[in-house]
């Protein structure tokens, strides 16, 4: 099929180095008349690169090349900038909103509390090089947590709860799937309604053993990478 040569022949291109990193590619007219195929089929070949995180496309700006993703291991306690950090990535985060809210049916469910109790909602955006990557969304319960609002949220708050509560998170139930990116959260990450994405859901509970916070988070889906080590137990008897 011909979007597949195209496929194949942009692969050879970026491998070549004839692209690098975050270069924005030619406009897919250019590529179409340079390809001799039609719109349709050019986008074909520009998806499929998508699904396999090697192209991927902010809305109304077009193509660009996927750098180096993110490594991110669910064993350490590394907040977002001190991983991107040890990773020679350049990061920050931008608040969206900070406020209290009463626990709806799904939050409430989240956090294990009645509904209409106080909880914090927290939504944040994360960035590496500029680029937005992840859309962060914080339920936190308010009962531990008295004037959290008043603090820096484009800093950690693992490190404000440490340093202004003395609680730390000490165990976390994750579940990771896989989603795509509509309405407020396309718009904040630059991405067109439908592209693939990662939702990591964390359920974060403290050294006392008390569930405080959860949080959703929505990754483009090249931006992270997975990976971690297990220590397997032999089940002989």
């Amino acid at each position: 099929m011909q979007y597949l040569r195209i496929k194949e022949e942009l692969i050879e291109q970026i491998e070549s180095g004839l692209f690098v990193a975050r270069q924005k590619l030619p406009s897919e007219r250019k590529l179409a008349e340079a390809f001799l195929t039609t719109r349709v089929t050019l986008r074909e070949a520009l998806r499929a690169l998508e699904s396999e995180a090697r192209i991927y496309c902010e809305d109304r700006r077009g193509w660009f090349i996927c750098p180096e993703p993110l490594r991110y291991d669910p064993r350490l306690t590394l907040n977002f900038a001190d991983m991107a950090k040890q990773q020679g990535r350049i990061a920050f985060t931008e608040l969206l909103q900070a406020k209290q809210i009463l626990a709806t049916k799904k939050t409430a469910k989240l956090l294990q509390v009645p509904m209409l109790t106080n909880i914090y909602h927290i939504t944040r955006v994360r960035y590496l090089e500029k680029r937005p990557v992840v859309y962060v969304v914080n339920y936190i319960k308010a009962d531990y947590f008295a004037k959290l609002l008043d603090f820096d949220f484009t800093q950690s708050l693992t490190v404000a709860y440490k340093k202004h509560y003395s609680l730390c998170y000490q165990t976390t139930y994750y579940r990771i799937s896989t989603t795509s990116l509509s309405g407020e959260v396309a718009l904040a990450l630059r991405a067109t309604s439908g592209s693939p994405a990662m939702l990591i859901e964390r359920t974060n509970y403290d050294q006392k053993g008390r569930l405080i916070d959860c949080d959703l988070e929505y990754w483009r889906h090249d931006a992270l990478c997975i990976e971690s080590v297990a220590e397997l137990v032999s089940q002989e008897a």
